[in-house]
């Protein structure tokens, strides 16, 4: 029996700015339908991790495969069509303040013409009430909206096109801990009930433990432990254990930024 596909793969991904390497030789695999959560300290290169393989910054070497197929020697339409099958929930929700909020949770099939826009406010309902927010909240603008209320709209506009891919850029940065669980739980659902392959990136452990069937850190530019999410507290790497027990003495010190 073959070995099952891993719907994305890294292998020797590196990217450096100027002399700054930030990831030096990435090698990850994501199964079909899995949660991965990759942890590490600010500036360890988890976002630059996503944004190589959402497409916004591109490797200086390696591959970054989605289905098998290394995206990066994909025609440009087929490569455009791979990641539009991404669904992608921002830090900071990156809501459009001009806009109504039902026109944000439907914005990206308003723009590819997947519905008409006569049917959008209705569309919308329905991803709003899958997030937990009543059809009402459509008509408001994001600045009327509370913080949690802003990551479940972000949220619904991410599995608006049921993407078969979810990636969560610190999806509870800025909730208090009772919100940040909510919106966790709202996350697995929607992955699950998608059926989609998931990563996040995070600081918050509760948050990685609730969201990733498998964990994973990076550190100095490369991946220095993998292994269920259920495990993270107690994982046996020291670097790991230091950081998830925000433990001040161990193998990790603090760099001097230059």
């Amino acid at each position: 029996m073959n070995d099952p596909i891993p719907k994305i793969r890294l292998r020797g991904v590196r990217k450096s700015f100027g002399p700054k390497v930030v990831l030096d030789g990435i090698d990850l695999d994501v199964m079909p339908g899995t949660s991965l959560v990759v942890i590490g300290g600010s500036g360890s290169g988890k976002s630059v991790l996503l944004k190589c393989i959402l497409g916004l910054i591109e490797p200086d070497s390696g591959s970054i495969e989605i289905d098998g197929r290394d995206i990066a020697t994909l025609p440009a339409h087929e490569r455009a069509a791979a990641r539009a099958r991404i669904g992608m929930l921002f830090q900071a929700g990156a809501l459009f303040d001009s806009l109504p909020v039902w026109e944000n949770v439907v914005f990206g099939l308003l723009a590819q013409r997947k519905i008409a826009r006569k049917d959008g406010r209705d569309k919308a309902a329905e991803f709003l009430a899958q997030v937990g927010l009543a059809d009402t909240v459509g008509d408001l603008s994001p600045a009327e909206l509370s913080g949690g209320m802003q990551k479940r709209v972000a949220l619904a506009r991410a599995i608006a096109a049921r993407p078969d891919m979810l990636f969560f850029d610190e999806p509870t940065t800025g909730l208090d801990p009772i919100m940040g669980a909510v919106i966790d739980g709202l996350i697995v659902e929607c992955v699950k009930g998608l059926g989609s392959t998931a990563i996040a990136i995070t600081h918050d452990m509760a948050s990685a433990r609730r969201i990733g069937d498998i964990a994973a850190m990076i550190h100095k530019g490369r991946i220095i432990w993998t292994g269920p999410g259920e495990r993270l507290m107690e994982s046996g790497n020291a670097e790991v254990d230091q950081f998830t027990h925000g433990r001040r003495a161990g193998p990790i010190q603090m760099e001097l930024r230059r």
